[in-house]
């Protein structure tokens, strides 16, 4: 129903089409006639849920609250849920009363929870308004959206991370590679010193399926205190993932044939320079020398000593 917003309906279909969710809309300019006539349509096709999406506002605009107020008292809708952004603050919590007052809402739905602001604004509505926070949007992909647990949110906010749903986003987006005989098959390669450069891309992609590396890092216990709200940036990873992918099979599993033309070669594919090359080569042999030293017991400082991260890998 935001009719106000250019190509809102427009991305609304491609959203639906992605996810395989019909979208209603037609011509109409007026956002009552385009809900009740969304509701008939449910009817017709036998839809038994029916989501009104509402134009969203910055500020508290008399015109759009008296039509918010309509679509209520016309749809008697089972459910309302006002969606706010975290990061905009006190006027989150001004939004959210005023809403409140005139919808009596039933829940809140926070985004942006994966920027610079750990929850704050979730505290604040809920002492204003008496709601809950259902669900919290945590990137811009499709399946960013967790329900929300209260003291998790609360652990992030004092700094102490989230490790439990670390554990559970890598349980939901890594089943296959939580695979016990997957497991077994890596944990082979590390004892035989046989991890390459295709064990190394798979161990990438499936950091890159869980988000991006501020969020996985802000749920880990003290680094966000370190960081500070700080974003990391995610190109170094990008880079690592365009050289491997620039190597033949031979080469993944076999990086000691790759000289000098060949790094060349390797540079000119992924459209980085043969510095980036070595810089991944030394990171991957320099990997391998870590798994060495956990075999022989040498302790953490040694581990220490061998991880290297970029240069360019920097906090924003």
């Amino acid at each position: 129903c935001d009719v106000y917003r250019p190509a809102a309906i427009d991305q609304l279909k491609t959203l639906g089409e992605q996810i395989d969710v019909a979208v209603y809309s037609d011509e109409s300019k007026d956002p009552v006639k385009i809900a009740m006539a969304a509701v008939e349509f449910c009817k017709q096709n036998y839809k038994d849920t029916l989501i009104v999406d509402t134009a969203g506002r910055l500020a508290i605009d008399e015109e759009m609250m008296r039509e918010v107020e309509t679509l209520k008292s016309k749809l008697n809708p089972a459910e309302i849920l006002f969606v706010v952004d975290s990061m905009t603050g006190q006027d989150a919590v001004n939004t959210a009363k005023e809403f409140h007052d005139r919808l009596n809402f039933d829940g809140v739905i926070l985004t942006k929870l994966d920027g610079d602001s750990r929850g704050g604004a979730a505290l604040s509505i809920r002492a204003v308004v008496d709601k809950p926070v259902k669900f919290v949007g945590v990137g811009e992909k499709l399946d960013a959206i967790e329900p929300f647990y209260p003291d998790r949110m609360a652990s992030r906010i004092l700094g102490k991370g989230d490790i439990q749903s670390l554990v559970e986003k890598a349980a939901t987006m890594l089943p296959e590679e939580l695979d016990e005989k997957k497991i077994a098959k890596l944990e082979e390669k590390f004892r035989g010193n046989k991890f390459d450069f295709g064990d190394f891309l798979d161990q990438l992609q499936q950091i890159k399926k869980m988000g991006s590396l501020s969020s996985l890092m802000g749920m880990i216990p003290g680094v966000d205190r370190i960081m500070k709200g700080k974003e990391i940036d995610d190109k170094p990873l990008r880079q690592v993932e365009a050289v491997i992918n620039s190597m033949t099979l031979t080469e993944r599993t076999n990086p000691d044939i790759i000289n000098g033309a060949r790094r060349k070669r390797i540079a000119t594919g992924s459209g980085t320079s043969i510095q980036d090359v070595n810089r991944v080569i030394k990171q991957f042999y320099d990997m391998q020398k870590m798994i060495k030293t956990f075999k022989k017991g040498r302790g953490m400082n040694n581990v220490l000593r061998n991880m290297g991260l970029p240069p360019n890998f920097s906090l924003k």
